[in-house]
């Protein structure tokens, strides 16, 4: 009884498995890259670390001229502030949280809710 008990619960397993993980790629998102400011002060690999478990999507780069948005990291353990900016400067997005994790999960959540940037216009032949 207990081999076809343990049988069955592999069974289980094995089919659901695939169907979790396909369900996991689906809700990472577009692909999207970041780069953290300069006055960041929260430790990056840190936010690496977290961001690979929590959106896969999304990289960390050093070239603000090939990321799709700006995070200012800032605060200390307890105390987790981010900001998230888009080109051009304007702040679109906050979070205050007392674990990194959850500050990483909120970026992540919000960026993968933002439509994909138009792409840029072209240059004028006047």
């Amino acid at each position: 009884m207990k081999k076809l008990i343990l049988g069955f619960a592999i069974f289980i397993f094995a089919a659901f498995a695939p169907v979790a993980s396909v369900a996991n790629a689906q809700a990472a998102g577009r692909p999207m890259k970041i780069v953290l400011s300069r006055q960041s002060t929260v430790d990056p690999v840190e936010i690496v670390k977290h961001l690979s478990r929590e959106c896969p999507n999304i990289t960390v780069t050093t070239n603000p001229k090939k990321s799709d948005y700006m995070v200012h990291a800032g605060g200390w353990s307890g105390n987790y502030r981010f900001l998230v900016i888009a080109h051009g400067g304007d702040t679109i997005y906050a979070t205050e949280t007392t674990l990194l994790s959850n500050a990483v999960k909120d970026v992540c959540k919000f960026l993968n809710s933002q439509p994909a940037p138009a792409p840029p216009a072209p240059p004028s032949s006047q």
